[in-house]
């Protein structure tokens, strides 16, 4: 049997989402995406600090996390490439 060589494109990332660096193994069109993502988790965490200032961070992390996924099934999906 033949062993198929896959070729793997993805190229690693860092981003930074509540002080914290998570790497990822991202498609090289999707970089951007995955920026943009992390911001507007970020952002997220910044305003719930503010209405919630007696959380923990982990309360904040599930609480934007949460309301992102809740926002992505709420709205149509957009086609590859829309931005946020």
């Amino acid at each position: 049997m033949a062993t198929e060589l896959q070729i793997n494109h993805n190229q690693q990332v860092t981003v930074l989402i509540a002080g914290r660096p998570y790497v990822l193994r991202v498609h090289p069109a999707d970089e951007a995406l995955v920026y943009r993502l992390a911001q507007a988790i970020n952002e997220q965490i910044t305003n719930l600090r503010q209405q919630l200032p007696e959380r923990d961070v982990q309360d904040y992390l599930a609480l934007a996390l949460l309301s992102k996924a809740y926002e992505g099934h709420r709205t149509p999906h957009k086609p590859a490439g829309v931005p946020l």
